[in-house]
């Protein structure tokens, strides 16, 4: 499968909690991490999604806010993935920031080129991904 999505995960379900109209699908990562989403019963019906079941898990650079780690956030985001700066691409309105997961795959964020300076980040620099469930798109493989 081809997407413009940066981030693709490829993991397992490990838990699906039925909603009156959405369910919350947990998508573990060979690394350890869990990326939850959240999406229609329908989409967890015509996926075939089922508990040890491979899916991926998608989410575009755009949709992904980051922070220090020190910095002490909490935010309403189902999604909190810690890892290092491993290469920093600079811009002139944004930056492109990937990090690599302390599980071991790798994670991109598009972030402005002011947000990366004011965050100080650099190549080897801890720093926290946040993302909403919301904003994970679940697929499998046909």
């Amino acid at each position: 499968m081809l997407t413009s999505a940066r981030n693709q995960f490829a993991g397992k379900v490990t838990a699906i909690h039925p909603g009156a109209v959405n369910d919350e699908i947990d998508i573990a990562l060979p690394g350890g991490e869990v990326i939850t989403a959240v999406i229609t019963q329908r989409s967890t019906a015509n996926l075939g999604l089922t508990v040890g079941c491979d899916a991926l898990a998608i989410i575009k650079a755009p949709w992904v806010i980051l922070a220090n780690p020190e910095a002490g956030i909490k935010l309403s985001t189902r999604n909190r993935l810690e890892g290092r700066v491993s290469a920093l691409r600079p811009g002139a309105v944004n930056a492109e920031v990937e990090i690599r997961l302390n599980g071991g795959d790798a994670l991109v964020a598009i972030v402005t080129q002011e947000s990366a300076d004011d965050l100080g980040l650099a190549v080897g620099k801890a720093i926290v991904a946040f993302f909403k469930a919301s904003h994970v798109i679940v697929g499998v493989r046909i």
